[in-house]
């Protein structure tokens, strides 16, 4: 009842600004070129931003951009985790003919999870690299006269291998190549371009334990784990100053901030500020070697968004203080749903709002709390302030959109749509037939959202026995009533696109037998 209520608030609230904002905004693409900035938070669930419900975590900066533009509903990510999200928006294809479609850390390297051989042997870093012809949508904004900058984690490719940013499109890159290097923030060192660029941090290797001699319940005895280089310090320095270095030319920047990622490494400010807020409560020991220990979990990971809605203010008066906001398109989204691990507690901040985010519905699976994502545009010259759209939309139609703002045709094989005339709130919006995920962790899973309908598969892969789900998301938003039984034309014509939309991945890794097949008809 609470999420349904707070639904209820921000929806009314929104409603009340819109009707003091004027109407008349013209209803054509600006001859100037807008400059697209594109925030990607990591782990960031659904209700974790106040104007999506949060009661817990204040996030006034987001909250306030956020209410000058159109706040999207209903849009999703294009998988439940990092790399294949990433993959999906920068180049408009669904998880059904993409690349990546889960976490591929390439093995076959060596010791890639040794950080200490990492520090030592840069070659061990990254991720599986994309082929060299890879279109992204950076490239095409570079066609047609923007500078593109990338700040934050890349996790798509490897040092010493054409897929990094600068080969993918990217003019300037500062930040994490590797993704497991992002977990955490203080490592030894960040890339700039193409570089290592070194860290004053000592080495205390990701996924260190508590040492249980030590009193749990002293903060000193979590000292080694806050070191003197804050990376998201360094990355959002990056971001000011390439955003000042660009004059008055279009430019096109990647904001994939690490946070609220685990493992919880927050400035101590934040930190006090949120005790004192919330009081004392248990630590969190990482004793089973998960993420980082903290003295206060709770407070740590509020310290984080808080942290990043501080900085995404500061972004938006520069840009107001240069006097190119109100050509500037922000778009704030999530690259998948609530964490579980590392201290994380979806359950105690309502992570995903009106939906479920603990293990097994929030991040890592395909229902809602996992996908559903909190996004908002905001365009002060084009879109309406307070503006709502319950509009099913996702990550791979940004390659669309941008490309009708910018003027570039999206390559023929990406699968998103343009939502530009949903922002400028035109009625000539094209909807999708359906969105589709098939993601081979966690079990194997397979979805596809058909106007309300939600059907889902799990267990593809693994020993326990597939189910077969349907869903009502207009009445049943937590995926709690399976009606799969009631429907079986809907689960035919969810068969049919899931035999459609399939290409087989070169990836063993990425293959789900049961698609392969084309067993998807059969109610196992």
């Amino acid at each position: 009842m609470k999420s349904s209520r707070n639904i209820i608030f921000f929806t009314i609230l929104l409603s009340i600004v819109s009707c003091k904002e004027e109407e008349n905004k013209n209803a054509e693409v600006p001859t100037d070129k807008p400059n697209i900035i594109y925030i990607l938070a990591d782990d960031l669930g659904y209700g974790e931003l106040g104007v999506f419900g949060q009661e817990k975590i204040e996030t006034p900066h987001i909250d306030a951009l956020a209410k000058k533009g159109m706040l999207f509903t209903q849009h999703y990510t294009g998988a439940p985790v990092c790399a294949p999200a990433r993959y999906m928006f920068l180049t408009g294809k669904h998880s059904g003919n993409s690349f990546i479609r889960g976490n591929h850390e390439w093995r076959e390297r060596g010791k890639v999870w040794d950080f200490k051989e990492m520090a030592k042997d840069s070659s061990l870093e990254g991720q599986y690299p994309l082929p060299e012809e890879t279109v992204t949508l950076a490239h095409k904004l570079k066609q047609v006269g923007y500078t593109t900058g990338m700040v934050g984690k890349w996790g798509l490719g490897a040092p010493h291998t054409h897929s990094v940013p600068n080969g993918m499109g990217f003019d300037f890159f500062y930040g994490y190549n590797c993704q497991r290097q992002a977990h955490t923030y203080y490592p030894l060192h960040l890339y700039k371009n193409r570089n290592r660029v070194h860290l004053k941090n000592d080495t205390v290797v990701p996924h260190t334990s508590f040492s249980m001699d030590l009193d749990s319940l002293d903060v000193k005895s979590y000292e080694k784990f806050t070191q003197a280089a804050y990376a998201p310090d360094f990355m959002f320095k990056e971001i000011t100053d390439f955003v000042k270095g660009q004059g008055t030319s279009p430019f096109f920047l990647y904001w994939a901030t690490p946070i609220p990622h685990v493992a919880i490494q927050a400035p101590q400010r934040w930190v006090d500020y949120y005790v004192e807020k919330f009081g004392d409560e248990a630590p969190y020991l990482a004793n089973k070697g998960s993420y980082f220990p903290h003295r206060y979990p709770h407070a740590g990971y509020a310290a984080m968004i808080s942290y990043l809605d501080e900085n995404v203010g500061k972004l938006v008066q520069q840009l107001k203080d240069q006097g190119i906001y109100d050509n500037t398109l922000i778009v704030f989204t999530s690259d998948n749903g609530p964490s579980f691990a590392g201290g994380a507690d979806p359950d105690w901040f309502n992570s995903a709002g009106p939906f479920k985010g603990e293990f097994g519905k929030g991040k890592g699976f395909v229902y809602e709390g996992g996908i559903r994502v909190p996004t908002f545009f905001t365009w002060p010259s084009k879109i309406k302030s307070g503006e709502i759209s319950e509009l099913p939309s996702t990550h791979y139609d940004m390659m669309a959109t941008f490309g009708e703002i910018a003027g570039y045709t999206a390559p023929d094989d990406s699968n998103g749509i343009s939502l530009l005339p949903t922002l400028l709130g035109t009625n000539t919006q094209k909807e999708h037939e359906f969105l589709y995920w098939e993601f081979p962790e966690y079990g194997g899973q397979v979805a596809i959202r058909m106007g309300d309908w939600k059907v889902v598969r799990q267990h593809l892969k693994d020993k326990e026995k597939p189910t077969l789900e349907l869903y009502d998301l207009a009445n049943d938003p937590t995926e709690s009533k399976n009606v799969a039984s009631e429907h079986p034309d809907i689960l035919e014509k969810a068969a049919l696109i899931f035999e459609k939309e399939h290409t087989q991945s070169e990836f063993e890794r990425f293959q789900i037998p049961l698609l392969e097949q084309g067993l998807l008809h059969e109610p196992n």
